[in-house]
């Protein structure tokens, strides 16, 4: 059974029968995981093992697990530092913070890749503008330039890995105050400041070859009066023309605050899915996820379906073969440096 176009949540540390049966559903394609489904190693390993062997090829499994304050997973991971401190020693030092952005994105992957998680909901690409709580120091840099350099190493450490990268949030969430999953961002600014300046992360990445991207839910007004999410021009226009993406589209949650005017959830699936996404995430709400699931009946998209399987996680070491590995070492000695602003100067 090819993978399907919704990805979906799970409410507990095991899969209930009714969660097996959406997960069995023809158009399920993955399972987000969140701090709520992560009780320890064992059961976490034992979790996605039980995701990936309902179907074949295996249901994707991802996570957002970025650093700092968005990473889902704590006790016995590798506790990852604000992007914005990677961002700090750019200014000092480029040449070490590229050093350091490659060995982290490449602990943070090989430390998801041990447990069998496919991939994970980062790089942010956004810039730090200062207006924005939501991204706030989630982003590597204020500079364009920066991120992107400091995100390609990110993404490099993470392929070294095992491990895909999702790029987000196209064509840049920074510039907005308004979060996202409480309302719907309105950015004000005109279409060429935002492609001379938010948008040159999404293309250096994309001409470097990232696998995935994850658009905003934020109207760019003076572009269209969708977010970028629901709208052909950013996603098709843009995206796959004017900067000839071949990866695949994931959308951002359709439960956030930022998609509510825009009908139930099957017709935001279906909105999502007609600009552009390959795949669709419904979040915290099963009744939603399975009016998404039946909406898209029928769906078939085998280029869809192709951008997705080269979202499948490579072959990995498990857990103990991780740990007595020297890179793993050092890697976990310099994030826990960089966890602390007053080390920050000192090289690892």
């Amino acid at each position: 059974m090819p993978l399907g176009p919704i990805m979906l949540d799970l409410e507990g540390t095991t899969p209930t029968t009714a969660e097996e049966r959406l997960l069995c559903h023809p158009m399920a394609g993955g399972v987000i995981l969140f701090t709520r489904n992560f009780q320890s190693m064992e059961q976490l390993t034992e979790l996605v093992r039980q995701i990936h062997a309902l179907r074949e090829p295996h249901l994707l499994v991802a996570v957002d697990h970025e650093g700092g304050r968005v990473q889902r997973f704590r006790e016995g991971f590798t506790k990852l530092p604000p992007m914005a401190r990677l961002g700090h020693v750019y200014d000092r030092d480029p040449a070490e913070a590229r050093r350091r952005a490659r060995l982290l994105g490449w602990l943070m992957a090989a430390e998801l890749r041990a447990v069998g998680v496919d991939f994970s909901f980062a790089p942010v690409l956004d810039l730090a503008h200062g207006c924005s709580g939501v991204i706030g120091d989630r982003a590597f840099h204020r500079s364009p330039h920066a991120v992107a350099d400091l995100a390609h190493h990110w993404v490099k450490g993470m392929r070294s890995a095992g491990m895909e990268a999702v790029g987000k949030h196209f064509p840049g969430h920074g510039g907005v105050r308004a979060d996202s999953h409480l309302e719907l961002p309105v950015d004000e600014r005109r279409q060429r400041d935002i492609l001379n300046d938010d948008m040159l992360p999404f293309e250096r990445l994309i001409e470097q070859g990232i696998a995935g991207l994850m658009p905003a839910h934020v109207v760019y007004s003076r572009v269209d009066g969708l977010p970028a999410g629901f709208s052909r021009y950013w996603l098709q226009d843009v995206l796959r023309g004017q900067l000839r993406f071949q990866g695949a589209i994931f959308s951002d949650d359709l439960s956030m605050a930022a998609t509510e005017t825009f009908g139930d959830y099957a017709e935001r699936a279906l909105r999502a899915q007609a600009a552009g996404c390959d795949m669709m995430l419904v979040c915290n709400h099963p009744e939603g996820a399975a009016q998404a699931l039946d909406a898209l009946a029928g769906h078939d998209a085998p280029v869809a379906m192709a951008r997705l399987a080269r979202m499948h996680g490579r072959r990995a070491p498990d857990w103990q073969t991780l740990r007595s590995d020297p890179d793993w070492e050092t890697a976990v000695t310099l994030a826990a440096s960089m966890d602390n602003a007053s080390n920050m100067e000192l090289p690892v």
